[in-house]
């Protein structure tokens, strides 16, 4: 899925929980999202990196995970 997908042109959203300046930022490109039924993930710190593509029912469910705190962060 998504290997012949041209994403050169995508417009990229950085994630609204993203903090600040502090380099942990997601972007996804919601065009491609709306238009070819997957979603495109990348590193805001590395735009010409490889971006990571999911089904959009997959990343309905991982977002929905999230919400839920099914993660939790690890503390050493």
């Amino acid at each position: 899925m998504g290997s012949d997908l041209d994403l050169s042109h995508a417009e990229w959203v950085k994630s609204s929980y993203s903090n600040g300046n502090e380099g942990q930022c997601v972007e996804f490109a919601p065009g491609i999202a709306a238009t070819a039924g997957v979603v495109p993930v990348r590193d805001s710190k590395y735009p010409a990196g490889p971006a990571v593509v999911s089904s959009r029912k997959a990343w309905g469910s991982f977002t929905a995970a999230l919400r839920s705190e099914k993660f939790s962060s690890a503390e050493a």
